[in-house]
């Protein structure tokens, strides 16, 4: 039987080497050689051939449909963000920054599914020890949780053999080596042959997979970018470990809706739920206060209010600044012409500062109307009305355009107490909402005369 043996590819031109150098011989790209293991059996790919009998080509009415068996986590937000439940057999990647609450999380997920069947969590970063002080500190359940220190992905797929368990945690996916790679743990190559052979293990055991992942200084995850498309679902925690709130956003998921948003407290008893998100990101002021709006956003299936918050104040340079947190920044600027073009309002002598409060990210063109009416506010030092909610898109031409789920986002304004709303025309519900005014506009300009 051929052994398998290593060689080293160009990840610019994919050329191939026996051996490692700086520069690619083919392309001349510098430090690009990466280690890749080639397989000696009969066929490229024999060591990841499925177990099962070859495959035929069928019809798509002859497969059998039948629903994913979700298995419930007992931590609602996080049901939430994976689509509904724990889908048997699939696999997790989960990131953020160092502290920001993964293996807290994960450790309190584990222990509580520990009471109804097998789980394992496997560490890779802490000692035994350590992991149960944690769950001691934490209070958790964890007498039949199973722990196993351990970074050799070999040692970690016999002991998964002989546990059998029905979920799994690998705390983290950097820290793990195979015996088949001379590479150092952490690198592309180890985190790409370490995730196989685990993802492989996961699909044919049927076990629920979660990998915890390491990120880079500029949020994203490390390690290669094929590792997002080996697994089912990509969660992200959001939000600075020094602040209380923490934040699950899914941005892949193949077993439920992607954007979806897990609201959590950090505690000394560990991760809480946020049953009513709304209200933590909603600092009611006693007065009203000029730059300050409310507006109505939607992450995933849940609308959510957040408050969006402007500053404009005259520019000591030649170049005023457009500083966002929370939103893009270039949308800012683009929305600042419009409303010169088609209102009259100039802020080119005029340093703007947009933020959105409690950490949130808000990627959709619902914040529009609400940014330009703050950043107006604060211009002309004149607050908004507290019991004001905004939402709507605006377009180039000055027209106010409408967004997804305009009742859905009324409603929930209106549970908070708000009473009137100014939203795109096209959103109004032509029963409208008991008990609150809604103005509706087709134009910036109609939008503006709330402020006078």
């Amino acid at each position: 039987m051929a052994r398998d043996k290593l060689l080293y590819s160009c990840n610019a031109c994919g050329a191939q080497s026996p051996k490692w150098a700086g520069q690619c011989p083919d392309c001349g790209a510098w430090n690009t050689l990466t280690e890749t293991l080639v397989s000696g059996n009969t066929g490229r790919h024999a060591r990841y051939a499925p177990l099962s009998a070859a495959s035929s080509v069928v019809e798509m009415a002859e497969v059998p449909h039948q629903d994913e068996a979700r298995l419930a986590t007992g931590v609602a937000e996080l049901d939430r963000v994976l689509g509904g439940g724990l889908v048997i057999g699939s696999v997790v990647l989960i990131g953020g920054d160092p502290g920001i609450g993964k293996s807290t999380l994960l450790l309190q997920t584990l222990a509580a599914l520990s009471e109804r069947l097998q789980a394992l969590y496997v560490t890779g970063e802490e000692s035994l020890q350590q992991v149960s002080v944690r769950a001691q500190r934490l209070g958790l359940p964890g007498k039949k949780l199973r722990l196993l220190a351990e970074t050799q992905v070999e040692r970690i797929l016999e002991a998964a053999a002989r546990e059998q368990p029905r979920v799994m945690v690998i705390d983290s996916i950097q820290t793990l080596y195979t015996d088949l790679l001379q590479s150092a743990p952490g690198s592309v190559a180890q985190v790409r042959e370490s995730a196989a052979q685990l993802v492989r293990y996961a699909k044919h055991a049927h076990c629920a997979l979660f990998l915890v992942g390491h990120v880079t200084k500029e949020g994203t995850l490390a390690g290669p970018r094929v590792l997002e498309h080996m697994v089912d679902t990509v969660l992200y925690f959001e939000g600075d470990s020094g602040n209380t709130f923490r934040l699950i956003r899914a941005v892949k998921n193949r077993f439920g809706a992607v954007n979806e948003l897990g609201v959590f407290a950090m505690t000394d008893k560990g991760l809480r739920e946020v049953t009513n998100p709304s209200a933590i990101f909603l600092s009611r002021h006693e007065q009203p206060v000029p730059g300050s709006v409310i507006m109505v956003t939607r992450e995933g299936s849940r609308p959510l209010l957040v408050e969006v918050q402007a500053l404009v104040d005259e520019s000591q340079g030649g170049n005023p600044r457009r500083v966002t947190l929370g939103l893009d920044q270039n949308r800012l600027a683009m929305l600042l012409a419009v409303l010169h073009r088609h209102s009259g309002v100039a802020m080119y002598d005029q340093d703007v500062y947009v933020n959105v409060v409690g950490g949130v990210r808000v990627s959709e063109t619902a914040a529009d109307l609400a940014v330009l009416l703050a950043a107006l506010s604060s211009l002309r030092n004149r607050p908004l009305p507290s019991d004001l909610v905004v939402f709507g898109e605006v377009g180039l031409a000055g027209e106010i355009r409408p967004v997804q789920s305009g009742e859905p986002r009324l409603r929930e304004a209106f549970k908070h107490g708000f009473k009137r709303a100014v939203i795109p025309k096209a959103n109004a519900p032509k029963s409208g909402v008991k008990g609150m005014e809604i103005i509706a506009v087709q134009r910036l300009s109609e939008a503006l005369e709330v402020l006078r």
